[in-house]
């Protein structure tokens, strides 16, 4: 995936989604970034697609992409691509890292401080896949974006 800035991301009236895609260093802010590009994304395909978006789908998406992109920043050398994309009535939030090895879930624990972000991005997705790619991983997780 080339690095698209986040104000050029595609999306055409015939149907194709809207998509973008953006590389993040991992420097200090980038999380928070990431959020406001989500934020931003869901706030542009509401407006200028007309997708319904709801107030909940606009915040499970940052959320999703808050947690997907610390893990990456936490454990993989490098950058960190998130690409986000319309597909039918659902966000589909792409992470990719340079670690090749797949996150194991954790068994629910509420004693355990940290470490739950894996466990909520599972729980409020409809979709949910980890896959290895020739170099690193890509973690893909999906979202409706009506209740």
């Amino acid at each position: 995936m080339e690095p698209v800035p986040p104000d050029q991301g595609s999306s055409v009236p015939d149907g194709n989604p809207a998509e973008t895609t953006v590389a993040l260093d991992g420097k200090d802010g980038c999380i928070a970034r990431a959020r406001r590009l989500t934020g931003d994304f869901m706030s542009r395909v509401q407006s200028r697609d007309g997708l319904a978006v709801s107030a909940r789908a606009m915040d499970l998406s940052q959320l999703v992409v808050s947690e997907l992109v610390t893990n990456a920043l936490r454990y993989a050398p490098g950058p960190v691509l998130l690409q986000l994309s319309i597909a039918g009535a659902a966000v589909e939030i792409v992470v990719w890292d340079s670690d090749p090895v797949l996150p194991v879930p954790r068994a629910p624990d509420p004693t355990r401080v940290g470490q739950h972000g894996l466990e909520i991005v599972r729980a409020v997705a409809e979709d949910f896949g980890v896959t290895q790619e020739p170099v690193g991983k890509r973690i893909v997780a999906r979202l409706g974006l009506s209740d």
